[in-house]
This record gives structure tokens, sequence and C-alpha cells, in this order.
């Protein structure tokens, strides 16, 4: 599909990966909603500054009434605590996984209404595996990837194609404390794209994702 003439919406659009999809959606044509809680926080050129608080039903509510012509999703808003306690995890689950289905909820009739279209759900190479320093997180991904899963079949007689994309480390602020090998937001929002452009369901960005997926069966 071309990009020049579609109408986005990234969430968590105001920095790291979620900015990177806003412009490069931008750059390639596309009207771009940029969602933040804070609208202000969305400094860039050529994008829609859109308040839009995943945590909170009316506002998902009022963007989707507002936003009527959009034809691509992108779930992207995530957060990640250092801390192992039960509201830092309640609070992962509330942006990372109870955000993903607010948003799918409000604006797959605007999807519809709108001949289909995509909803991506950035997820991670956790949501295959557990990690005892980020149990949350976690948990939360791999709930979000089986609602994926759920969201694709429901989704597919309407015409949305629902991508699921994982990555490692992705170097954004999220990310800054890790030592490891990291891939760029921009290459991540390439790949993606390419994905919507081809069709395709799944993304695995970098290599120890696909590592990973591939062990599962063994």
């Amino acid at each position: 599909m071309s990009f020049n003439g579609a109408t986005v919406l990234v969430t968590g659009a105001n920095r790291g990966l979620g900015r990177a999809f806003a412009l490069e959606f931008a750059r390639r044509g596309a009207k771009v909603y940029a969602g933040a809680r804070n609208p202000a926080s969305v400094v860039d050129e050529g994008v829609i500054p859109v308040q839009l608080d995943v945590t909170d039903d009316a506002s998902v509510a009022a963007a989707a009434k507002e936003l009527g012509d959009v034809s691509i999703v992108v779930n992207n808003a995530g957060v990640l605590f250092a801390g192992e306690d039960v509201d830092s995890i309640k609070a992962e689950l509330e942006v990372n996984f109870f955000g993903i289905v607010r948003t799918t909820d409000a604006f797959a009739p605007v999807l519809k209404a709108n001949g289909g279209g995509v909803l991506v759900n950035v997820l991670s190479v956790l949501s295959f595996i557990g990690y005892p320093g980020a149990r949350g997180y976690a948990a939360s991904k791999a709930a979000a990837w089986s609602l994926t899963k759920s969201t694709r079949e429901a989704l597919r007689e309407q015409g949305t194609n629902v991508v699921a994309v994982h990555a490692g480390f992705i170097d954004t602020d999220m990310a800054a404390a890790q030592t490891g090998p990291k891939i760029s937001p921009e290459d991540v929002v390439s790949q993606v794209l390419q994905a919507i452009e081809n069709g395709d369901e799944e993304v695995l960005a970098d290599d120890l994702t696909r590592s990973v997926k591939a062990s599962l069966s063994s």
C-alpha cells in the first residue's frame, strides 16, 4: 500500500520509537496524528499533535471521535519501570496491555469505515520469554502478543491487517541503561513499513528476536 495520502495515528509519538514512526510516515506523504499525553511535547513539524492518554477511557474515546479519517493505527505507547512491586506491574499492564485494548476497541470501527486499514502493535522479544528483572514488562508484552493474535482473527473479516512487531533492545531512552547491541528506531520503522506494504503480519526486527522466536518450538 502507498502511505502517500494515508492517515496515521501513532501513540506515544513524542519521543523514541513513536517519534521515529511519526516522522517516517510524514516523510512518505502520510497525514500523521502524533498522540501523546502532553501534546505540547510533540515539537516536530509535519505532524499533528493530539492529546491521547491510552490509560484513560475518555481520552481514547475522544480521540477516536475526532480522528475519523485514520486508516493506520500504531500502538506504540509503552512503559518499563524498574520496580518489581505490584503497583509497578499494574502500571505496566495498564499502558502496555490495556492501552492497546482501549485503542483497538475505539479505532477498529474507524478502520472499518475507512476500508479496513492496518493496526500495528509494538511488542517485544519479551513477548516470547520471561525476564526476572522485568517480569511485569515481560508479562505485559506476552499478554499483548496474545491479544494481537486474537485481534487479528477478530478484525480479519473487516479487512484490517494486524501486525505484531517484536524487537530486542531499541536505541531509545527506554534501553539507555543497556550496554548490549541495539537496533536503531529508524531500522525498526523501516521494517514495519515494509511489512505493511507487503501485507505481512509479523516483524522480527533483529537477530536476537529471530533467534528467540525460532527456539520456541524446541
